[in-house]
């Protein structure tokens, strides 16, 4: 396995909307080991959700582990959403856009079908962090990033915060 690159805002590459995989592209080896490094990329950063959008692989899936004991992998492969019910404000974070945390207003539950690594159907119903990181996730798949869901004001300040943070990186 290896630790992968994540890409960070404003890189335009997080802005391109990921194409839908057919079944038969799961059985492949390369798509088996994608997963397993993305996994290893997400636990090591630390993450609880990662989209392969992240790592500059534009195809429709993303990994989740929302446990204490990050024991519960789960693969979502071409996410959609069939429904939405209440409402919730999370603080949440982003490996791409790293330590800005803002409040954002999602559905409070979700009932989610995808196709696991395997490429066998599921559904599931949840709420709560599993529910607002799946929401977060498949905004990465469309192009989206959590800062759209700022004003333009505050989107510009974690611009330039990170570009801060680049550059005294750099020196």
């Amino acid at each position: 396995m290896a630790l992968l690159p994540i890409l960070e805002f404003p890189d335009p590459r997080l802005r391109t909307k990921a194409a839908t995989l057919e079944p038969a592209q799961l059985a492949d080896p390369a798509f088996q080991r994608l997963v397993d490094d993305m996994f290893e990329t997400m636990y090591e950063a630390p993450g609880i959700g990662l989209a392969a959008s992240q790592v500059d692989v534009h195809q429709r899936f993303m990994v989740i582990d929302v446990s204490e004991e990050k024991n519960r992998p789960l693969v979502f492969v071409n996410p959609e959403i069939l429904e939405r019910a209440g409402e919730q404000v999370y603080q949440e974070g982003c490996l791409s856009v790293p330590n800005i945390f803002a409040d954002v207003t999602r559905a409070n539950e979700i009932t989610v079908r995808a196709l696991d690594r395997h490429g066998k159907s599921f559904e599931m119903h949840v709420d709560g962090l599993l529910a607002v990181c799946i929401q977060h996730e498949m905004d990465h798949l469309e192009g989206k990033l959590f800062v759209d869901y700022l004003s333009p004001l505050k989107r510009e300040m974690v611009r330039k915060k990170l570009a801060k943070a680049k550059r005294q990186a750099a020196a």
